[in-house]
């Protein structure tokens, strides 16, 4: 709290009205103008004192609701009291804290879920009281009451600005939210634009991407009975004309919809050679209706995510889920992944081991570590940082009996043997902490570059939820529009000249092999590599790096079979050789890698473009789907400076006008060009 605002902390109270403030005391007395100060109000009247005299209530309560944000804390209006009688009539009004007042024990039904939301409610005393009086024929109101002891912390400037009392959206702002909303843009876009167009800084716009989700779900409440026919019409529009999408669905006992899940024809193609390694994120709603998303998605040989397939579901638990997977493998050819990426979820566990045994199961880690302020921040304090470079640590060891050990030692050392978050995160940690996983591959989607490159993706792909209807079709937009983009990165990947480090043979083979995604983190190794000592043991190699005396990995190496592996098991898990086997290899005189350490899933190879499979789409909607992605390109490119969005807007306002200028074809009655003749099922 500043200096200012703890000077503020002072008790006014006129004395001219004797008596104890209390929420629940509806008295009045009749309050007497002596000893009140008048003032004219200027810019130095920035603390109300008792005698301050205002037009209106309002003016009031504007004074001190600016008040009470320059000190921490925002108002509501609490109280009226009011009595009428012939002569002199007097009404009272009270401002107070919005922490003032306690939340009322709701009772329980037990047939009703309820919403048990912490109430920021406190018994604060803190309060402005006004009066009104008429004097010369001309009705005012005074200060009659003023406390501003708070019994709770008052907010820093940039914190109180996030108070409900003071996020607004303004009428104008709420036109050009909806607007974007039917580009398909983000939140995040939106927020971006608004901050160039107004000149703020990121962050200070008078309200929040919450609110922004809450004002676009409350203009989307439409009948979800409709909008779930209209979905199924919809999916079965886009099998007509594209036979390899692929979706499947269940009805409930009054035959309404209950889930469904789709991929597209791109999707199943890619999932054939990336499909080894999936994350299954199941934490997002389709906010529209409050359904459960899950999203399968990957990473391809360039290191860009991949959208592999889509489910909505009306609940969360095991049948459902089981459901989605089988679904899942349904659209895939029965092929389940080598490992799948969940968030910690125990329905889901079961239902993996039912219907995918094979493959391996772990947790996002990126999911685990987003839960840690709320888990961990209040319980370590200051400790708190500490504590997690301690974590980051453990998760990064090699040896499960190393971590095991530095666990118990961590637990110890800051003293957290009966938290439940520990023993939890402990129970689990063959899913989550790599000394446990190694073995198994996981196409580098636990680094923190792919985890935010993968949330990056979702979040586009839930941008595009306008209708639940339209979901589906405009999601395909979405993918096309990140397949279009991931075509253009990987044409500037491949046309990089690829800068060689080390000189030896096998770089150069590497280069020519590998996307240049991959062979730069097999670089990495081989420049490393040059740093080791290998050392012929008995049934092996002991490499080391040159500086240490002891340890050191442990590499296999049968030259005549082609095949070396390291007990650091880097190849088995990332598909890139490391700086162990490398030394070995060099050491060997190997000129060339062994084929089956250049994985087809790293390599220089273009998934068939799934059009070459559909039939041709109606000019129509061919027509709409690249707009939409100009729009997006354009958008994109705009909101990275002032100077480009006006530009933008100064020519496509240009646009708009020779557009609606254009005529408007009328079709016969009762058609449309390019309509839809969806199937009866």
């Amino acid at each position: 709290m500043s200096e200012e605002a703890a000077q503020m902390m002072v008790v006014y109270d006129d004395h001219s009205d004797q008596r104890s403030f209390s929420f629940e005391d509806t008295s009045s007395t009749e309050e007497s103008p002596d000893k009140t100060r008048l003032s004219i109000e200027t810019s130095n009247d920035v603390v109300p004192y008792i005698g301050q005299r205002f037009a209106s209530h309002d003016a009031a309560y504007e004074f001190y609701s600016d008040f009470a944000k320059r000190c921490g804390f925002s108002i509501r209006r609490h109280r009226t009291e009011g009595k009428d009688g012939v002569g002199k009539g007097l009404t009272r009004r009270y401002f107070v804290c919005h922490r003032a007042g306690n939340t009322p024990v709701k009772t329980t039904n037990d047939n009703k879920s309820q919403r048990n939301r912490k109430s920021s409610r406190c018994g604060c005393q803190a309060y402005m009281r006004i009066s009104k009086t008429t004097e010369l024929g001309l009705p005012e109101w005074r200060v009659t009451g003023f406390v501003n002891h708070h019994n709770h912390e008052l907010l820093e400037p940039n914190q109180v600005r996030f108070l409900p009392a003071y996020r607004t959206i303004s009428d104008a702002d709420k036109s050009r939210i909806l607007m974007f909303a039917k580009t398909g843009i983000s939140v995040q876009q939106m927020m971006r634009l608004m901050e160039l167009e107004k000149c703020v800084e990121p962050g200070y716009l008078p309200f929040t991407e919450k609110d922004v989700r809450n004002l676009l779900q409350s203009c989307r409440k439409v009948d979800p009975e409709d909008e779930s026919i209209d979905l199924l019409r919809m999916c079965r529009n886009i099998k007509d004309k594209d036979p390899n999408f692929m979706f499947d669905f269940t009805l409930d006992l009054d035959n309404r919809l209950e889930n469904i899940a789709w991929s597209y024809a791109s999707s199943i193609q890619s999932y054939e050679i990336f499909g080894d390694a999936v994350v299954f994120d199941t934490t997002h709603r389709l906010s529209a209706f409050d359904m459960p998303l899950g999203i399968w998605v990957g990473i391809n040989n360039y290191g860009m995510p991949c959208f592999f397939g889509c489910v909505l579901l009306r609940e969360e638990n095991l049948r459902t889920y089981s459901w989605a997977l089988k679904a899942f493998l349904g659209f895939m050819n029965a092929k389940a992944p080598q490992t799948i990426l969940t968030d910690q979820n125990m329905c889901l566990k079961e239902a993996i081991e039912l219907e995918m045994p094979s493959a391996k199961h772990a947790l996002c880690i990126w999911l685990i570590v987003a839960k840690f302020p709320s888990w961990f921040n209040a319980v370590l304090g200051e400790r708190y940082n500490e504590w997690k470079a301690e974590f980051y640590h453990l998760y990064n060891l090699e040896s499960t009996e190393d971590f095991e050990l530095g666990w118990r030692d961590m637990v110890n050392s800051f003293g957290l043997h009966s938290n439940r978050h520990i023993a939890s995160l402990f129970a689990l940690r063959s899913l989550w902490a790599l000394p446990y996983l190694r073995s198994h591959f996981f196409a580098g989607m636990t680094t923190t570059v792919h985890s935010k490159s993968i949330n990056a993706f979702i979040q586009r792909f839930l941008s595009a939820q306008t209708r639940l209807a339209h979901f589906v079709e405009q999601a395909a937009v979405t993918v096309d529009f990140k397949d279009q983009m991931g075509e253009q990165q990987t044409m500037q990947q491949n046309l990089q000249n690829l800068c060689l480090k080390t000189g030896a043979p096998m770089e150069s083979h590497a280069a020519t092999v590998l996307t240049p995604f991959a062979f730069s983190k097999l670089q990495e190794q081989l420049v490393l590599a040059a740093h080791y000592a290998s050392f012929q043991m008995e049934d092996c190699f002991l490499v080391r790096h040159h500086t240490k005396l002891d340890g050191g990995r442990k590499v296999y190496w049968v030259p005549r079979e082609g095949i070396i592996s390291c007990s650091c098991h880097q190849f088995e898990f990332s598909g890139i050789l490391c700086r162990h086997a490398l030394r070995v290899l060099s050491t060997g005189n190997c000129f060339q890698f062994p084929d089956r350490y250049l994985p087809l899933r790293w390599r220089r190879i273009s998934t068939p473009s799934a059009k070459l499979h559909q039939t041709t789409p109606s000019e129509h909607t061919d027509r709409i789907q690249l707009l939409q992605t100009i729009l997006s390109s354009l958008i994109t490119e705009c909101a990275k400076s002032r100077e480009r969005l006006d530009i933008a807007t100064e020519q496509v306002s240009i646009l708009l006008s020779r557009i609606r200028e254009h005529p408007v074809p009328v079709c016969p009655q009762g058609t449309r060009e390019n309509s839809a003749n969806p199937r009866n099922h």
